[in-house]
Protein backbone atom coordinates (compact mmCIF):
# COMPACT_ATOMS: atom_id res chain seq x y z
CA UNK A 1 0.00 0.00 0.00
CA UNK A 2 1.55 3.26 -1.34
CA UNK A 3 1.66 5.80 1.94
CA UNK A 4 1.13 9.60 0.74
CA UNK A 5 4.05 11.92 0.65
CA UNK A 6 2.55 14.03 3.90
CA UNK A 7 1.89 10.75 5.56
CA UNK A 8 5.57 9.57 5.06
CA UNK A 9 6.85 13.19 6.58
CA UNK A 10 4.46 13.05 9.53
CA UNK A 11 5.98 9.71 10.40
CA UNK A 12 9.94 10.68 9.98
CA UNK A 13 8.84 13.74 12.28
CA UNK A 14 7.62 11.23 14.41
CA UNK A 15 10.53 9.25 14.69
CA UNK A 16 12.96 11.72 14.49
CA UNK A 17 11.53 13.08 17.93
CA UNK A 18 10.88 10.11 19.97
CA UNK A 19 14.48 9.09 19.21
CA UNK A 20 15.56 12.68 20.32
CA UNK A 21 13.08 12.14 23.32
CA UNK A 22 14.82 8.66 24.07
CA UNK A 23 18.11 10.38 23.84
CA UNK A 24 17.68 13.12 26.37
CA UNK A 25 15.87 10.33 28.48
CA UNK A 26 19.12 8.29 28.23
CA UNK A 27 21.33 10.89 29.07
CA UNK A 28 19.02 12.74 32.14
CA UNK A 29 18.94 8.98 33.75
CA UNK A 30 23.21 8.60 33.26
CA UNK A 31 23.29 12.36 34.85
CA UNK A 32 21.39 11.54 37.93
CA UNK A 33 22.61 7.85 38.18
CA UNK A 34 26.15 10.06 38.31
CA UNK A 35 24.43 12.61 41.11
CA UNK A 36 23.51 9.81 43.29
CA UNK A 37 27.08 8.00 42.86
CA UNK A 38 29.22 11.20 43.55
CA UNK A 39 27.12 12.92 46.32
CA UNK A 40 30.29 14.42 47.50
CA UNK A 41 33.34 16.47 46.45
CA UNK A 42 35.69 16.77 48.54
CA UNK A 43 37.14 20.40 48.84
CA UNK A 44 38.48 19.97 52.76
CA UNK A 45 40.37 17.74 54.38
CA UNK A 46 37.95 17.22 57.68
CA UNK A 47 39.20 14.44 60.32
CA UNK A 48 39.21 13.96 63.86
CA UNK A 49 40.09 17.37 64.80
CA UNK A 50 37.40 19.39 62.79
CA UNK A 51 35.16 20.52 65.02
CA UNK A 52 33.89 23.63 62.78
CA UNK A 53 31.02 22.75 60.68
CA UNK A 54 32.11 25.17 58.44
CA UNK A 55 34.68 23.00 57.24
CA UNK A 56 32.44 20.22 57.07
CA UNK A 57 29.85 22.82 55.04
CA UNK A 58 32.60 22.89 52.02
CA UNK A 59 32.30 18.85 51.24
CA UNK A 60 28.49 18.50 52.10
CA UNK A 61 26.43 21.89 51.35
CA UNK A 62 23.34 20.73 51.37
CA UNK A 63 23.23 19.32 55.08
CA UNK A 64 25.05 22.10 56.24
CA UNK A 65 22.72 24.71 54.46
CA UNK A 66 19.79 23.11 56.91
CA UNK A 67 22.00 22.66 60.00
CA UNK A 68 22.43 26.47 59.24
CA UNK A 69 18.76 27.12 59.48
CA UNK A 70 18.66 25.78 62.85
CA UNK A 71 19.10 29.57 63.82
CA UNK A 72 15.35 30.26 62.11
CA UNK A 73 12.79 31.07 64.97
CA UNK A 74 9.69 29.50 64.35
CA UNK A 75 7.02 28.72 67.34
CA UNK A 76 4.31 25.92 67.25
CA UNK A 77 1.29 26.26 69.84
CA UNK A 78 3.35 24.63 72.54
CA UNK A 79 6.80 25.00 71.94
CA UNK A 80 9.20 26.38 69.05
CA UNK A 81 12.66 28.17 68.50
CA UNK A 82 11.76 31.77 69.78
CA UNK A 83 14.00 34.21 72.37
CA UNK A 84 13.03 33.76 75.62
CA UNK A 85 12.72 36.25 77.78
CA UNK A 86 10.13 37.72 74.90
CA UNK A 87 8.07 40.59 75.12
CA UNK A 88 4.46 40.45 75.13
CA UNK A 89 1.16 41.82 76.39
CA UNK A 90 0.88 42.21 80.02
CA UNK A 91 -3.02 41.65 81.12
CA UNK A 92 -4.21 44.93 82.26
CA UNK A 93 -7.50 46.42 82.60
CA UNK A 94 -6.71 48.54 80.40
CA UNK A 95 -5.14 46.29 77.57
CA UNK A 96 -1.37 46.86 79.20
CA UNK A 97 1.86 47.65 78.17
CA UNK A 98 4.36 45.31 76.61
CA UNK A 99 6.43 43.43 79.17
CA UNK A 100 9.30 41.35 78.77
CA UNK A 101 8.94 37.45 80.57
CA UNK A 102 9.83 34.05 80.80
CA UNK A 103 7.76 30.70 80.98
CA UNK A 104 8.12 31.65 84.48
CA UNK A 105 6.73 34.71 84.96
CA UNK A 106 3.89 32.76 82.60
CA UNK A 107 3.03 30.63 85.04
CA UNK A 108 4.28 31.47 88.63
CA UNK A 109 3.34 28.29 89.50
CA UNK A 110 7.08 27.19 88.10
CA UNK A 111 8.54 28.83 90.88
CA UNK A 112 6.41 27.65 93.87
CA UNK A 113 7.18 24.17 92.75
CA UNK A 114 10.98 24.48 92.09
CA UNK A 115 11.47 27.13 95.23
CA UNK A 116 15.47 26.95 95.63
CA UNK A 117 16.18 25.74 92.30
CA UNK A 118 18.17 27.44 89.72
CA UNK A 119 15.00 26.90 87.60
CA UNK A 120 13.31 29.07 89.43
CA UNK A 121 15.52 32.02 88.68
CA UNK A 122 15.31 31.28 84.83
CA UNK A 123 13.33 28.89 82.75
CA UNK A 124 13.50 30.27 79.07
CA UNK A 125 11.69 28.59 75.68
CA UNK A 126 13.77 26.11 74.04
CA UNK A 127 15.54 27.45 70.87
CA UNK A 128 16.97 25.69 68.12
CA UNK A 129 20.61 23.45 67.87
CA UNK A 130 22.33 26.95 66.69
CA UNK A 131 22.09 28.20 69.97
CA UNK A 132 21.76 25.35 72.22
CA UNK A 133 25.93 26.76 73.75
CA UNK A 134 25.27 30.62 73.69
CA UNK A 135 21.83 30.28 75.66
CA UNK A 136 23.69 27.95 77.95
CA UNK A 137 26.15 30.75 79.09
CA UNK A 138 24.02 33.44 78.87
CA UNK A 139 21.42 31.90 80.86
CA UNK A 140 20.69 33.22 85.21
CA UNK A 141 21.14 29.92 86.16
CA UNK A 142 25.17 29.46 84.71
CA UNK A 143 25.40 33.36 86.00
CA UNK A 144 23.67 33.44 89.82
CA UNK A 145 24.48 30.01 90.22
CA UNK A 146 27.83 27.89 90.11
CA UNK A 147 27.27 24.81 87.39
CA UNK A 148 29.66 22.23 86.47
CA UNK A 149 31.18 21.35 83.34
CA UNK A 150 29.24 18.62 82.92
CA UNK A 151 26.82 20.62 81.50
CA UNK A 152 28.65 20.67 77.97
CA UNK A 153 27.90 17.52 77.52
CA UNK A 154 24.78 18.36 75.88
CA UNK A 155 25.64 22.07 74.89
CA UNK A 156 28.35 22.03 72.94
CA UNK A 157 30.46 20.30 70.67
CA UNK A 158 32.86 18.58 72.70
CA UNK A 159 34.40 15.26 70.80
CA UNK A 160 37.38 17.13 70.66
CA UNK A 161 37.52 18.98 73.94
CA UNK A 162 37.02 15.46 75.65
CA UNK A 163 40.02 14.07 73.96
CA UNK A 164 42.65 16.64 74.52
CA UNK A 165 41.51 17.12 77.79
CA UNK A 166 42.21 13.02 77.85
CA UNK A 167 45.79 13.66 76.17
CA UNK A 168 46.66 16.18 78.47
CA UNK A 169 46.28 13.80 81.28
CA UNK A 170 48.22 10.55 80.03
CA UNK A 171 45.87 8.72 77.71
CA UNK A 172 47.81 7.25 74.52
CA UNK A 173 47.64 7.87 70.90
CA UNK A 174 47.24 11.19 69.06
CA UNK A 175 43.96 13.34 68.57
CA UNK A 176 43.94 12.07 64.70
CA UNK A 177 43.66 8.71 66.07
CA UNK A 178 39.98 7.10 64.89
CA UNK A 179 37.42 8.10 67.25
CA UNK A 180 36.56 4.85 67.89
CA UNK A 181 39.89 3.00 67.99
CA UNK A 182 41.17 1.71 71.39
CA UNK A 183 43.41 4.90 71.62
CA UNK A 184 40.48 7.09 71.10
CA UNK A 185 38.00 6.17 73.67
CA UNK A 186 40.69 5.94 76.22
CA UNK A 187 40.94 9.39 75.23
CA UNK A 188 37.63 10.37 74.67
CA UNK A 189 36.46 8.45 78.74
CA UNK A 190 39.33 9.69 80.64
CA UNK A 191 39.01 13.63 79.10
CA UNK A 192 35.10 13.72 79.63
CA UNK A 193 35.51 12.58 83.29
CA UNK A 194 37.90 15.66 83.85
CA UNK A 195 35.45 18.21 82.27
CA UNK A 196 32.80 16.88 83.86
CA UNK A 197 34.75 17.86 87.04
CA UNK A 198 36.01 21.47 86.19
CA UNK A 199 33.89 24.58 86.81
CA UNK A 200 31.23 25.73 84.15
CA UNK A 201 32.84 28.66 83.67
CA UNK A 202 36.70 27.29 82.88
CA UNK A 203 35.34 24.15 80.76
CA UNK A 204 32.99 26.82 78.72
CA UNK A 205 36.28 28.21 77.28
CA UNK A 206 37.32 24.73 75.72
CA UNK A 207 34.98 24.84 73.19
CA UNK A 208 33.45 27.19 70.37
CA UNK A 209 30.34 25.87 68.63
CA UNK A 210 27.13 24.15 69.61
CA UNK A 211 26.81 20.51 68.62
CA UNK A 212 28.19 19.84 65.13
CA UNK A 213 29.08 17.21 62.37
CA UNK A 214 31.94 15.53 64.46
CA UNK A 215 29.92 14.83 67.32
CA UNK A 216 27.27 12.46 65.47
CA UNK A 217 29.43 11.21 62.10
CA UNK A 218 32.52 9.58 61.09
CA UNK A 219 34.70 12.32 58.98
CA UNK A 220 35.84 9.70 56.60
CA UNK A 221 33.04 7.39 56.41
CA UNK A 222 30.34 9.97 57.61
CA UNK A 223 28.53 6.68 59.49
CA UNK A 224 26.73 7.97 62.65
CA UNK A 225 28.32 6.94 65.53
CA UNK A 226 28.22 7.90 69.21
CA UNK A 227 30.67 9.70 70.98
CA UNK A 228 29.06 10.96 74.27
CA UNK A 229 30.66 8.26 76.76
CA UNK A 230 27.44 8.79 79.44
CA UNK A 231 25.08 7.99 76.31
CA UNK A 232 27.36 4.94 76.14
CA UNK A 233 27.59 3.78 79.66
CA UNK A 234 23.26 4.59 79.78
CA UNK A 235 23.08 2.56 77.11
CA UNK A 236 25.04 -0.45 78.43
CA UNK A 237 23.38 -0.29 81.66
CA UNK A 238 20.17 -0.46 79.74
CA UNK A 239 20.82 -3.57 78.05
CA UNK A 240 22.17 -5.18 81.24
CA UNK A 241 19.11 -4.21 82.33
CA UNK A 242 15.67 -6.51 82.40
CA UNK A 243 13.23 -3.64 81.34
CA UNK A 244 12.22 -5.03 77.79
CA UNK A 245 12.84 -2.70 74.85
CA UNK A 246 11.24 -4.81 71.58
CA UNK A 247 11.51 -0.82 69.91
CA UNK A 248 15.86 -1.51 70.52
CA UNK A 249 15.97 -4.80 68.68
CA UNK A 250 19.65 -4.86 68.68
CA UNK A 251 19.82 -4.94 72.65
CA UNK A 252 17.43 -7.96 72.71
CA UNK A 253 19.62 -9.63 70.31
CA UNK A 254 22.54 -8.64 72.69
CA UNK A 255 20.74 -10.16 75.45
CA UNK A 256 20.33 -13.58 73.95
CA UNK A 257 24.35 -14.02 73.59
CA UNK A 258 26.89 -14.63 75.83
CA UNK A 259 27.18 -10.62 77.19
CA UNK A 260 30.69 -11.24 77.12
CA UNK A 261 31.43 -7.77 76.41
CA UNK A 262 29.51 -5.03 77.31
CA UNK A 263 26.45 -4.19 74.70
CA UNK A 264 28.41 -1.90 71.85
CA UNK A 265 26.22 0.57 69.77
CA UNK A 266 29.12 1.69 67.38
CA UNK A 267 29.15 -2.22 66.58
CA UNK A 268 25.65 -3.43 67.16
CA UNK A 269 23.41 -0.98 66.88
CA UNK A 270 21.43 -0.56 63.10
CA UNK A 271 21.39 2.34 60.89
CA UNK A 272 17.58 2.94 62.08
CA UNK A 273 18.30 2.93 65.82
CA UNK A 274 21.32 4.71 65.37
CA UNK A 275 18.64 7.92 63.65
CA UNK A 276 17.92 8.14 67.28
CA UNK A 277 20.47 7.04 69.48
CA UNK A 278 22.24 10.08 67.77
CA UNK A 279 19.59 12.41 69.51
CA UNK A 280 19.72 10.36 72.55
CA UNK A 281 23.10 11.17 73.62
CA UNK A 282 21.36 14.75 75.04
CA UNK A 283 17.85 14.70 74.60
CA UNK A 284 17.69 12.54 78.14
CA UNK A 285 17.46 12.54 82.09
CA UNK A 286 20.26 12.62 83.77
CA UNK A 287 21.75 13.39 87.31
CA UNK A 288 25.24 14.18 88.49
CA UNK A 289 27.14 12.16 90.45
CA UNK A 290 29.40 12.38 93.26
CA UNK A 291 31.31 15.25 93.95
CA UNK A 292 33.38 15.50 90.84
CA UNK A 293 29.79 15.81 89.15
CA UNK A 294 29.92 12.56 86.56
CA UNK A 295 27.19 12.97 83.85
CA UNK A 296 24.98 9.32 84.49
CA UNK A 297 22.14 8.83 82.33
CA UNK A 298 19.68 6.89 84.77
CA UNK A 299 18.53 3.73 82.88
CA UNK A 300 19.50 0.73 84.90
CA UNK A 301 16.35 -0.46 86.09
CA UNK A 302 14.80 1.06 82.52
CA UNK A 303 13.49 3.80 80.45
CA UNK A 304 10.08 3.96 82.50
CA UNK A 305 9.67 7.19 84.35
CA UNK A 306 9.31 4.91 87.47
CA UNK A 307 12.02 2.55 87.17
CA UNK A 308 14.18 5.79 87.08
CA UNK A 309 12.70 7.20 89.79
CA UNK A 310 13.60 4.20 91.63
CA UNK A 311 17.27 4.43 90.69
CA UNK A 312 16.81 7.72 92.24
CA UNK A 313 15.25 6.60 95.68
CA UNK A 314 18.49 3.99 96.20
CA UNK A 315 21.48 5.44 98.53
CA UNK A 316 23.18 7.06 95.54
CA UNK A 317 25.16 9.46 98.33
CA UNK A 318 27.90 8.62 100.76
CA UNK A 319 25.69 9.36 103.51
CA UNK A 320 23.22 6.54 102.50
CA UNK A 321 20.19 9.52 101.41
CA UNK A 322 18.46 8.92 98.37
CA UNK A 323 19.52 11.28 95.07
CA UNK A 324 17.72 14.93 95.42
CA UNK A 325 18.85 17.82 92.92
CA UNK A 326 17.92 20.24 95.87
CA UNK A 327 15.93 20.80 98.86
CA UNK A 328 12.31 22.75 98.36
CA UNK A 329 13.18 26.50 99.75
CA UNK A 330 9.67 26.00 101.71
CA UNK A 331 9.05 22.84 102.82
CA UNK A 332 12.48 20.92 103.32
CA UNK A 333 11.28 18.01 100.88
CA UNK A 334 14.31 16.49 98.88
CA UNK A 335 13.42 16.85 95.02
CA UNK A 336 14.51 16.09 91.41
CA UNK A 337 14.96 17.88 88.81
CA UNK A 338 13.79 16.32 85.19
CA UNK A 339 15.20 17.47 82.05
CA UNK A 340 13.98 16.63 78.60
CA UNK A 341 13.39 13.02 78.79
CA UNK A 342 12.47 13.13 75.38
CA UNK A 343 14.38 9.46 74.67
CA UNK A 344 12.45 7.65 77.85
CA UNK A 345 8.90 8.79 76.91
CA UNK A 346 9.59 8.26 73.18
CA UNK A 347 10.20 4.91 74.05
CA UNK A 348 7.23 4.29 75.56
CA UNK A 349 5.14 5.52 72.35
CA UNK A 350 3.44 4.04 69.57
CA UNK A 351 5.95 5.60 67.36
CA UNK A 352 9.19 3.58 68.71
CA UNK A 353 7.46 0.64 68.80
CA UNK A 354 6.12 1.38 65.06
CA UNK A 355 10.18 1.57 64.48
CA UNK A 356 10.04 5.11 63.64
CA UNK A 357 13.14 6.98 64.42
CA UNK A 358 13.44 10.72 66.18
CA UNK A 359 15.39 11.69 62.48
CA UNK A 360 12.05 10.25 60.18
CA UNK A 361 10.40 13.38 62.05
CA UNK A 362 12.62 16.01 63.11
CA UNK A 363 14.88 15.35 60.02
CA UNK A 364 12.88 13.55 57.14
CA UNK A 365 14.27 12.60 54.13
CA UNK A 366 14.44 15.18 51.06
CA UNK A 367 15.29 14.57 47.18
CA UNK A 368 17.86 16.74 45.26
CA UNK A 369 18.19 15.68 42.29
CA UNK A 370 18.66 11.34 42.45
CA UNK A 371 19.88 12.14 46.06
CA UNK A 372 18.14 11.54 49.02
CA UNK A 373 19.83 13.82 52.44
CA UNK A 374 18.45 13.78 56.09
CA UNK A 375 17.00 17.07 56.24
CA UNK A 376 19.88 18.85 59.14
CA UNK A 377 17.57 21.96 59.74
CA UNK A 378 16.29 19.81 62.71
CA UNK A 379 12.54 21.62 63.76
CA UNK A 380 9.43 20.61 65.27
CA UNK A 381 7.34 17.75 62.38
CA UNK A 382 4.39 20.63 62.50
CA UNK A 383 6.77 23.06 60.85
CA UNK A 384 7.18 20.37 57.88
CA UNK A 385 4.09 17.86 58.02
CA UNK A 386 4.30 16.98 54.54
CA UNK A 387 7.59 15.44 54.59
CA UNK A 388 7.43 14.55 58.40
CA UNK A 389 3.97 13.00 58.29
CA UNK A 390 2.21 12.69 55.51
CA UNK A 391 5.01 9.86 54.60
CA UNK A 392 3.30 7.71 56.38
CA UNK A 393 -0.53 8.97 57.16
CA UNK A 394 -2.31 9.73 54.70
CA UNK A 395 -4.33 12.80 56.24
CA UNK A 396 -4.46 16.28 55.33
CA UNK A 397 -1.74 18.47 56.77
CA UNK A 398 -4.37 20.45 58.77
CA UNK A 399 -5.96 16.81 60.07
CA UNK A 400 -2.47 15.48 60.96
CA UNK A 401 -1.86 19.26 63.16
CA UNK A 402 -5.52 18.66 64.88
CA UNK A 403 -4.51 15.46 65.78
CA UNK A 404 -1.20 16.56 67.50
CA UNK A 405 -3.36 19.64 69.14
CA UNK A 406 -5.71 17.10 70.72
CA UNK A 407 -3.11 15.42 71.86
CA UNK A 408 -1.06 18.25 73.29
CA UNK A 409 -4.06 20.46 74.52
CA UNK A 410 -5.39 16.89 76.79
CA UNK A 411 -2.12 16.61 77.97
CA UNK A 412 -1.47 20.75 78.87
CA UNK A 413 -5.25 20.65 80.70
CA UNK A 414 -3.88 17.43 82.68
CA UNK A 415 -0.45 18.80 83.35
CA UNK A 416 -2.03 22.24 84.60
CA UNK A 417 -4.31 19.65 87.51
CA UNK A 418 -1.48 17.78 88.65
CA UNK A 419 0.57 21.28 88.51
CA UNK A 420 -2.57 22.91 91.01
CA UNK A 421 -2.16 20.17 93.18
CA UNK A 422 1.55 19.67 93.45
CA UNK A 423 1.51 24.00 94.54
CA UNK A 424 -1.33 23.21 96.45
CA UNK A 425 0.96 20.32 98.58
CA UNK A 426 3.29 22.73 99.06
CA UNK A 427 1.00 25.73 101.03
CA UNK A 428 -0.41 22.66 103.17
CA UNK A 429 3.28 21.85 104.61
CA UNK A 430 4.04 25.42 104.85
CA UNK A 431 1.21 25.60 107.00
CA UNK A 432 1.87 22.61 109.01
CA UNK A 433 5.47 23.85 109.39
CA UNK A 434 4.55 27.47 110.75
CA UNK A 435 1.63 25.76 112.94
CA UNK A 436 5.09 23.81 114.78
CA UNK A 437 4.90 20.32 112.88
CA UNK A 438 7.43 18.42 113.17
CA UNK A 439 9.83 17.00 110.44
CA UNK A 440 8.76 13.11 111.89
CA UNK A 441 5.28 13.96 111.06
CA UNK A 442 5.66 15.44 107.41
CA UNK A 443 8.30 12.67 106.45
CA UNK A 444 5.11 11.31 104.50
CA UNK A 445 3.86 13.95 103.02
CA UNK A 446 7.01 15.45 101.46
CA UNK A 447 8.21 12.05 100.08
CA UNK A 448 4.58 12.20 98.21
CA UNK A 449 5.55 15.63 97.18
CA UNK A 450 9.14 14.47 95.77
CA UNK A 451 6.87 12.01 93.76
CA UNK A 452 4.11 14.42 92.29
CA UNK A 453 6.91 17.29 91.43
CA UNK A 454 8.67 14.26 89.63
CA UNK A 455 5.83 13.41 87.76
CA UNK A 456 5.04 16.87 86.56
CA UNK A 457 8.32 17.61 85.60
CA UNK A 458 8.66 14.38 83.59
CA UNK A 459 5.98 15.58 81.40
CA UNK A 460 7.11 19.81 81.62
CA UNK A 461 10.18 19.06 80.49
CA UNK A 462 9.70 16.68 78.17
CA UNK A 463 9.38 18.92 74.89
CA UNK A 464 6.43 17.04 73.00
CA UNK A 465 3.59 18.22 75.61
CA UNK A 466 2.46 14.22 75.47
CA UNK A 467 2.51 13.92 71.99
CA UNK A 468 5.77 11.22 71.81
CA UNK A 469 3.96 9.00 74.30
CA UNK A 470 0.37 10.69 74.96
CA UNK A 471 -0.88 7.41 77.02
CA UNK A 472 1.73 7.42 79.28
CA UNK A 473 2.18 10.97 79.50
CA UNK A 474 -1.59 10.44 81.27
CA UNK A 475 -0.64 8.05 83.20
CA UNK A 476 2.32 9.87 85.15
CA UNK A 477 0.51 13.05 85.15
CA UNK A 478 -2.71 11.12 86.44
CA UNK A 479 -0.20 9.34 89.33
CA UNK A 480 1.23 12.75 90.08
CA UNK A 481 -2.44 14.19 91.15
CA UNK A 482 -2.96 11.45 92.99
CA UNK A 483 0.57 11.71 95.17
CA UNK A 484 0.20 15.38 95.35
CA UNK A 485 -3.71 14.64 96.66
CA UNK A 486 -2.11 11.76 99.68
CA UNK A 487 0.20 14.42 100.63
CA UNK A 488 -2.43 16.45 101.50
CA UNK A 489 -4.45 14.19 103.10
CA UNK A 490 -0.81 13.07 104.92
CA UNK A 491 -0.72 16.81 106.54
CA UNK A 492 -4.66 16.86 107.30
CA UNK A 493 -3.61 13.18 109.81
CA UNK A 494 -1.17 15.80 111.72
CA UNK A 495 -2.65 16.32 115.62
CA UNK A 496 -3.22 20.34 115.16
CA UNK A 497 -3.17 20.42 119.02
CA UNK A 498 0.43 19.15 118.67
CA UNK A 499 1.40 21.54 115.63
CA UNK A 500 -0.07 24.47 117.88
CA UNK A 501 1.24 23.69 120.92
CA UNK A 502 5.24 23.52 119.36
CA UNK A 503 4.96 26.73 117.52
CA UNK A 504 4.29 28.58 120.69
CA UNK A 505 6.90 26.93 122.37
Amino acid sequence: MNMKPRTIVITIIVAAVAVVGLSLLGNNIAQRQAEAKYTVLRIANINETTSDPAEWGKNFPRQYDGYKRTVDMERTRYGGSEAEPRTVQAPTPAGGTPKTVSKIDEDTRLKTMWAGHPFAIDFREERGHAYMLSDQRETERVRQRKQPGSCLHCHASTTVAYRTAGLEKGAPGKLTDPLLSPAGQEQLVKGFGIVNAMPYAEATKLVAHPVTCLDCHDPQSMQLRITRPAFTAGIQALAASTDAVPHLPSIERWRKGSRATPYDPNAEASRQEMRSFSCAQCHVEYYFKGEDRQLVFPWSKGLKSEQILEVYDQPIFKDGKPFADWTHKVTGAALIKVQHPEFELWSQGIHARSGVACADCHMPYVREGAMKVSDHHIRSPLLNISKSCNVCHKGSEDEMKARVHTIQDRTKKLMSRALDATVGLVADIELAMKNGATDEQLKEARQLQRKATYGVDFINAENSMGFHAPQESARILGEAIDYAHQGRLAVTKIPPAQQTAKATK
